[in-house]
């Protein structure tokens, strides 16, 4: 059997230039064929060399909206469901939508505000979100009326978790506290921005009058719970802010500060009528419930609740 070439979703949008969600889109729209390793999409090289030859213009043509900039999808044009988040959950739910419908269903793992502006450019078809806003103390419906201008959607409740600090086992530095984030002896590990547990730190810096700049590891940056969780077990930062499940996987100490409403938001549109219906179906399912509760660390007495929904 002949190895193929190929490249994973971040690789071709480097490549291209273009953001992880554009690929996405291009995916969904079956512009851009893909196939699966586990939970991994991978493009062969000579399908990627295909779009490209394809989409070739000359100096007096514009580009394709899919590579210049992102474009308002069309759902009848595919069959395939994008949910954009970073929660094992999301997979559960996508495994329970292919089951249940015709939809297939792409992962993309980024971050809730990143994914929620994606929406708004028709990039994704389901976001999940836990956006704190310090103004309020509310979790995401600030953020979706602010974003999602002249986009009638509904939110529903997928989970509620605990956030707060990964520690050193034992908590040697006696972290209890955003305040303690502050001290000059302590070096934190960063989420990038745009990703729900950045905002939640940046909220917390903002009303507690802590300045950013006073916090030593700000600019360090991972880019999920698990890799945050790691750099405080190797001992390459004191404290990392994150959900409780990331803490107990990597085998270090967890101090609860909040606790996260962690929704989905679907736009209601003609065309997603169906989704929605199936959407609600499944949450609402015991099987589903059970299946989140049997990973612990989870709150599920609201899911499936609607929060709001336009009119």
């Amino acid at each position: 059997m002949t190895m193929e070439l190929s490249y994973t979703i971040e690789e071709v949008s480097q490549f291209l230039k273009v953001s992880k969600l554009t690929i996405y889109d291009l995916v969904k729209k079956g512009e851009l064929p893909v196939f699966r390793v586990g939970r991994q999409m991978r493009i062969a090289a000579n399908d990627l060399d295909n779009y490209i030859k394809n989409n070739k213009t000359n100096q007096n043509t514009t580009l394709p909206a899919s590579v210049s900039e992102p474009r308002r999808s069309d759902p009848k044009e595919s069959n395939h469901v994008v949910i954009s988040g970073q929660d094992l959950v999301l997979d559960m739910l996508g495994k329970q939508i292919e089951k249940n419908s015709t939809y297939k269903s792409l992962r993309s793992f980024t971050g809730s505000l990143n994914s929620l502006i994606s929406m708004y450019n028709g990039e994704c078809d389901i976001v999940s979100l836990h956006l704190f806003d310090g103004d309020t103390g509310e979790y995401n419906l600030p953020y979706l009326k602010k974003i999602l201008v002249g986009h009638p959607f509904i939110l529903f409740n997928l989970l509620s978790r605990k956030a707060g600090l990964y520690v050193k086992k034992g908590n040697p530095l006696n972290l209890n506290s955003w305040k303690d984030l502050e001290r000059e002896d302590i070096k934190i590990v960063n989420r990038e921005k745009g990703s729900g547990a950045r905002i939640l730190l940046d909220e917390q810096l903002r009303i507690n009058e802590i300045s950013s700049k006073k916090i030593n590891g700000y600019d360090h940056e991972e880019s999920n719970h698990l890799s945050v969780a790691s750099a405080v077990s190797t001992g390459v930062a004191d404290v990392g802010v994150g959900i409780e499940k990331a803490a107990k996987i990597v085998g270090i100490d967890f101090i609860p500060l909040i606790t996260e409403q962690y929704d989905l938001v679907i736009l209601k549109t003609p065309a997603n009528e169906r989704l929605i219906r199936i959407v609600t179906e499944i949450l609402s399912s015991n099987q589903f419930q059970s299946e989140v509760d049997s990973l612990g660390d989870y709150d599920t007495s609201r899911t499936g609740k609607i929060i709001y929904e336009t009119n």
